[in-house]
């Protein structure tokens, strides 16, 4: 049983920048590169085994291997997450996503929670986070053909080490300016609901879906999602911050500054990003040597391995389901 560095799928969406590239080291000759999919099983965007046993392979085809390594709390023998870096130099889209019983039904995929952790965001960038009042399809259609549907919206002024979390059918969209880290259900299921009327590289306008975004959407008034603040946990070596626990995936920010124990279970996988510094990750199993990571690199753990420690001088998110 290893340990397994990612290499992701990147994605050239119209909105995003050049900061995983030039910042994070993702060697994918796209322009823009908007999002890496790190962590992933999705067929949209797959990520691939750097190292081992598995060099090369799908992550996708290794855990139809060894749906194992997935861990006891994983009922479908699919890995139930998907994590990604984003980065939206431009607005995205206003867009909402299905719950799950309406995408199995529609759509053949899952439902899409989500859950954003802000690794940089500009002087005044904002996000979108729902409605300001409740709504009517009938508005909703009236502001979206006469482009006034911002004064409805939600808007939110972020900072770094914000955390949202995006329960499906929530009306939403990261702001130009923002970084994030994104962990969500493993889908790859987005309705536009609009757009600011902006082409794409052929000169087309691209689809929106405002007649399913309708079915799915909660208009009722967005809940308050201030920040406050959170419990950060203290240790020789370390801190640790919760960030989020959903039904569907844990996430917790740690701040490595020497060490940090931690055990992979038979319960469940988990999965370190590191989004700044470096370090190296350590078993009891002496014939594995330890996995070194830096500043942009995935890792993921099989359920089971047992005792880690994570030593070095970085930042990292730890997800498990």
């Amino acid at each position: 049983m290893e340990i397994m560095k990612l290499i992701p799928t990147g994605k050239d969406y119209l909105w995003g920048g050049t900061r995983l590239r030039e910042e994070y080291g993702k060697k994918i000759d796209l322009t823009p590169l908007a999002e890496t999919w790190e962590c992933s099983v999705h067929p949209d965007g797959p990520s691939y085994v750097a190292n081992g046993t598995y060099k090369g392979k799908t992550l996708t085809e290794v855990l139809k291997g060894h749906p194992e390594y997935l861990g006891t709390k994983v009922e479908n023998g699919e890995l139930p997450v998907l994590v990604k870096f984003i980065d939206a130099k431009k607005d995205l889209s206003v867009q909402v996503h299905p719950s799950d019983e309406y995408a199995r039904e529609h759509e053949g995929d899952n439902g899409k929670t989500e859950m954003w952790y802000v690794i940089d965001a500009d002087e005044g960038a904002s996000l979108i986070y729902g409605f300001q009042h409740e709504v009517t399809e009938g508005i909703l259609r009236k502001t979206v053909e006469t482009g006034t549907l911002d004064k409805h919206l939600q808007k939110i002024r972020v900072h770094k080490g914000d955390t949202y979390f995006v329960p499906a059918g929530t009306v939403h969209g990261i702001g130009k300016g923002i970084l994030v880290a994104e962990i969500q259900e493993s889908s790859n299921v987005t309705y536009r609901v609009y757009d600011y009327d902006r082409v794409d590289k052929n000169g087309q306008k691209r689809e929106l879906h405002f007649d399913k975004a309708v079915q799915v959407m909660n208009m009722d008034v967005a809940p308050d999602v201030k920040q406050n603040p959170r419990l950060v946990r203290h240790y020789p070596g370390c801190s640790r911050e919760p960030l989020c626990r959903c039904k569907y995936f844990e996430a917790e920010r740690i701040q490595v500054s020497k060490g940090f124990s931690f055990s992979v279970r038979a319960e469940s996988f988990q999965v370190l990003m590191c989004l700044d510094g470096y370090g190296q990750v350590e078993t009891m199993d002496a014939d594995q040597k330890p996995m070194r990571f830096c500043k942009g690199e995935t890792l993921f753990l099989p359920a089971e391995l047992g005792r880690c420690l994570v030593v070095g001088d970085a930042t990292v998110l730890k997800i498990r389901c």
